[in-house]
């Protein structure tokens, strides 16, 4: 048991050395590095603003926002080994953008990735914009869509929030992907070839990584709701400029 526990230590504390589900500091060409964090820039700003209007028009969301960071954190901090030394693990991102919306997740998602930089020596800062356009933005954005797509067509709660959790947490290696085959095209088979490559060695372990995690985050709900946490009609309320007062507040009835 203790060996067990000393692995998993070890497997969550040593940083990969070759592809991980963030792409690794210096793997970005200065050109890619800068493409993808001047588009992340006004997501950011976006998300900014965004948290600032949640947290005047109801001040104790606060505590709410630091429970996603520290749930965010956690969980993806916890790798999975893959092939060829890369890694996959959760994001987060489903239970985050369910309690807080996407647009909050810019915000979220960008401290959790500095937390796996300086923390964990997880990610980078030169690659920083490429992850956190990955997993702060279209990670969130889908979640929000497939659970508002789910509760438009009857789906029930469960189903819907399993289903956005996964599907979001799959939208964000699939970015990842997408953004590795462009700045490494295959010389054979171009971009298109990379990418089938790169999502081929993610998939692997990624797509029962992304089950736990849309399994992690109903059961997490429910327990908030049963407790009276959280109302279920706050879940995911929180769209762009769209926001419900007194529905998430700790405590609320």
């Amino acid at each position: 048991m203790t060996k067990k526990i000393l692995y998993l230590f070890i497997l969550v504390l040593i940083p990969t050395q070759v592809f991980s589900m963030h792409i690794m500091e210096g793997y970005l060409p200065v050109k890619w590095s800068l493409v993808w964090s001047l588009a992340f820039v006004p997501v950011f700003l976006y998300g900014i603003k965004n948290i600032q209007k949640l947290i005047r028009q109801t001040p104790e969301k606060r505590m709410i926002l630091a429970m996603v960071v520290a749930f965010a954190f956690v969980l993806s901090s916890l790798k999975l080994p893959s092939v060829t030394g890369s890694s996959s693990h959760a994001t987060g991102m489903g239970f985050g953008t369910a309690l807080v919306g996407p647009a909050s997740m810019s915000i979220v998602g960008t401290i959790v990735l500095l937390f796996q930089v300086f923390l964990l020596a997880h990610g980078g800062l030169t690659t920083l914009g490429a992850n956190a356009f990955a997993m702060a933005f279209v990670g969130p954005i889908m979640t929000y869509v497939i659970y508002k797509v789910c509760q438009r067509g009857g789906v029930s709660l469960r189903i819907a929030l399993f289903s956005a959790a996964v599907l979001g947490n799959l939208a964000t290696y699939v970015t990842t992907s997408a953004q590795l085959a462009f700045a490494h095209p295959d010389p054979v088979s171009g971009i298109s070839g990379a990418f089938i490559k790169f999502i081929s060695i993610f998939g692997i372990t990624q797509i029962p990584v992304a089950i736990v995690e849309g399994l992690i985050t109903v059961m997490v709900i429910n327990v908030l709701i049963s407790n009276d946490f959280i109302k279920e009609s706050a879940l995911f309320s929180f769209g762009f400029n769209r926001f419900k007062t007194k529905e998430l507040a700790h405590g609320t009835k």
